[in-house]
């Protein structure tokens, strides 16, 4: 069968196309990411795939694949939530991707002590739901925490002590946590610490599958949307 001599160029400009398109969407518009490690349980687990949107907080170099230059400072920006599961660069490297829940906003006092948070002098309401059923987080506790309209839950050990503190929220930074509380490296910590605004990336929006390997992937949490 003798091929159209177009046939190869013609494949290859497809190809491009297809390549083109897709950076688009990923610097622009939705880049999937793997949670690796336990950090933010109950909410997100160990091999969960989910999708971040770009566009939610607006777009600093930080948002895209590569560092675009021109691009110093934010643009189209949307300042995010308190209580967004939000992805963003480690201030130290510039390069690790961090995912935490969003807690403390430019100028808040955020204290976290005997495993209470309160904003600004107040108290974040919580109240005890069950057992945590996962033998790598024995003795642990789920808690339904309440951070303005929104609900999340969140992990607490009463056999472990988290890292506690007052932790006072610079101009222009964010304070974030893991819901994890006692087996996450946040915003208390001098790395990641207080996150400026132009390190973040995204809003995590939805699982779209999970697998760790060690077992068969969890088929339930397909299409299960991030609160």
């Amino acid at each position: 069968m003798k091929l159209d001599k177009n046939f190869f160029s013609e494949n290859i400009k497809t190809l491009l196309y297809a390549l083109i398109i897709a950076i688009i969407i990923r610097s622009l518009l939705i880049q999937p990411f793997y949670i690796p490690s336990s950090s933010m349980e109950p909410t997100l687990l160990v091999g969960d795939r989910l999708f971040v949107t770009k566009y939610s907080y607006g777009y600093s170099k930080h948002s895209f694949p590569f560092s675009p230059p021109i691009l110093n400072e934010r643009i189209l920006f949307n300042s995010p939530e308190r209580g967004d599961v939000v992805v963003f660069k480690t201030p130290a490297d510039n390069r690790t991707d961090y995912i935490k829940r969003l807690i403390g906003l430019p100028g808040d006092e955020i204290s976290y002590k005997n495993k209470q948070i309160k904003i600004n002098g107040d108290l974040l309401a919580n109240k005890f739901q069950y057992v945590y059923k996962n033998t790598k987080q024995y003795g642990a506790h789920v808690y339904e925490e309440r951070i303005g309209k929104k609900t999340h839950l969140a992990l607490l050990t009463p056999s472990r002590r988290g890292k506690e503190g007052v932790f006072e929220v610079p101009e222009g930074h964010y304070f974030f946590m893991g819901d994890n509380r006692d087996n996450s490296k946040d915003g208390r910590y001098d790395c990641p610490g207080y996150v400026p605004r132009n390190h973040i990336v995204g809003k995590a929006t939805t699982i779209w599958f999970n697998w760790d390997f060690s077992s068969l992937p969890e088929w339930n949490r397909i299409g299960k949307s991030i609160d």
